[in-house]
């Protein structure tokens, strides 16, 4: 029986399960550089470039085993522009008696498929994706009628199930979660390890030139493109990690510094998340590490917590929500974003940092995204999908099934705690505490309002005010409000107002 199998941009794994029983005799894989993948959203010039690059790279591969691959590049003259579309194209190329794809990674693309399945001759068979720990069925039995979904013990369950870090029924060291030891500042005078970068082949240049050309004022610099684009790439950036970072991954995975932008973070996501890594792989890196004394334990399970325990609930609560998960607002923010989200003007130091970095390297790590650019925006109030689009377009490792989640539910509370048992709002100290960002900033971070003072402060204490009715009843909100409660109804109306003009400075600068 004669098979067309469609591997999509994020499917780039060669043991994907529509590769998995190809016949090399008569089955023909499609893989297509469609418009509307590089344009729903203004995405980072470098994630179009990781993708195509990579694709390109791995149409290269199969065809090495003997793969008959019928690639679509982006800038062919007859391209479509669409993935229903191409593949209406291919089956008139090829007249396949069946097309076999692995189950996409976000809603839109799968409702594409579904849509076009019910009207193609051709019959469409979509495989789970194994390459996660747990499939989504798996998730949803998970899940269940509970009322809350703490990613903490679904956690627990998959280490068991997967024998992570396990000492018989026990897990390793006694513990399951180290993530108390977890949060340690960067001293100033603490080296940062050289992270191992991959400087851009033949095919990749190629690319470049494309995107620069068809994409002229895209967001996001292109000259400092160095992102691992082939499987054998990737397999060296994760040596690089276990060998280089992961020892004090853990100790500083939530510390900022100005200028160092990777710090021991594994840089790993945007390959694992286009398929160059599987999640039992790295994993397993990490653990072996840990059983070789190579890395402490603290390291190992928080870093190990992030690829077993975050990304798979996340990825578990996207499809068990979807597509209403996307449209709450909880908190009922309505303002837009301000334009230094993608231009990085703004006095404030941090925020400068954060969207510098990004526009170079597509790339800022979790802690920079929740506590900086998400913190400022649950603070401000701005509009839930008004950031989401600006978190999906700006990352290299961004895809709705882990971006929306993350922002939607982490950042903003935007789902009123189905993920979070707390909003992540925090003033100015807590940046102080974990970053040098403070130093050399226009605003004086220990001031809590007057011109001098840090944004972050007085807008941390707007937001508790303005949300009190939401969230003085959480318990681990009891401590700010707290100190709310004696504050005079006179203060209260000072600092609102004052978090307010700024706000409406700021709406003057949106896009």
């Amino acid at each position: 029986m004669k098979t067309l199998r469609f591997i999509l941009g994020d499917h780039l794994t060669a043991g994907v399960s529509s590769l998995a029983d190809i016949d090399l005799a008569h089955d023909v894989v499609l893989m297509a550089e469609v418009a509307e993948e590089t344009n729903y959203v203004p995405h980072h010039r470098q994630k179009i470039i990781l993708v195509l690059s990579a694709m390109r790279h791995f149409a290269a591969a199969l065809q090495k085993r003997g793969v008959t691959v019928d690639y679509v590049r982006l800038d062919a003259p007859d391209n479509t522009g669409s993935f229903t579309s191409e593949l209406t194209r291919a089956i008139a190329r090829h007249d396949p008696q069946r097309i076999i794809v692995t189950e996409p990674g976000e809603w839109r693309v799968g409702q594409a498929f579904e849509t076009w399945a019910a009207q193609a001759s051709v019959p469409l068979e979509i495989r789970d994706d194994d390459r996660f720990f747990a499939s989504r069925d798996r998730f949803r039995q998970w899940a269940g009628d509970r009322r809350q979904l703490r990613m903490e013990f679904f956690y627990r369950e998959l280490r068991i199930e997967n024998h992570i870090l396990m000492d018989g029924a026990a897990p390793v060291g006694g513990k399951w979660n180290y993530d108390p030891e977890n949060r340690k500042s960067l001293p100033a005078t603490a080296p940062t390890p050289t992270r191992r970068r991959f400087p851009p082949d033949a095919i990749t240049r190629e690319v470049m030139a494309l995107v620069a050309t068809r994409f002229p004022k895209g967001f996001g610099d292109i000259e400092t493109f160095d992102w691992p684009m082939t499987r054998r790439d990737a397999l060296h950036a994760l040596e690089s990690f276990i060998d280089d970072a992961l020892p004090h991954f853990g100790d500083y995975q939530d510390a900022m510094r100005a200028g160092a932008p990777f710090l021991y973070h594994s840089l790993l996501s945007g390959a694992l998340n286009i398929g160059l890594l599987t999640p039992r792989e790295i994993c397993a890196a990490a653990e072996t590490a840990f059983r070789e004394g190579r890395a402490p334990l603290n390291a190992v399970e928080g870093f190990i917590r992030q690829i077993l325990g975050w990304r798979e609930y996340v990825r578990g609560v996207y499809w068990h929500f979807m597509p209403d998960y996307e449209n709450s607002n909880a908190l009922d923010a309505r303002r837009p974003l301000p334009a230094f989200y993608w231009n990085a003007e703004t006095p404030m130091r941090c925020m400068s940092e954060v969207v510098t970095q990004t526009r170079r390297h597509a790339y800022s790590h979790h802690i920079q995204r929740l506590m900086i650019t998400g913190n400022f925006a649950l603070l401000a109030g701005i509009a839930p999908a008004e950031i989401e689009r600006w978190y999906l377009a700006v990352y290299i490792d961004a895809f709705d099934w882990v971006e929306l989640p993350n922002t939607h539910g982490m950042a903003l509370y935007a789902d009123g705690g189905l993920l979070a048992s707390k909003p992540y709002a925090a003033s100015g100290a807590y940046i102080n505490r974990m970053s040098d960002f403070c130093g050399g900033c226009a605003y004086n971070v220990k001031t809590k309002s007057g011109p001098d003072a840090c944004p972050f402060n007085f807008l941390y204490w707007a937001f508790l005010i303005r949300n009190e009715s939401r969230l003085a009843h959480n318990p681990r909100m009891a401590f700010p409000y707290k100190t709310l409660e004696k504050w005079s109804a006179t203060q209260k109306e000072a600092i609102m107002q004052e978090a307010e003009a700024f706000l409406d400075a700021l709406q003057g600068l949106s896009v």
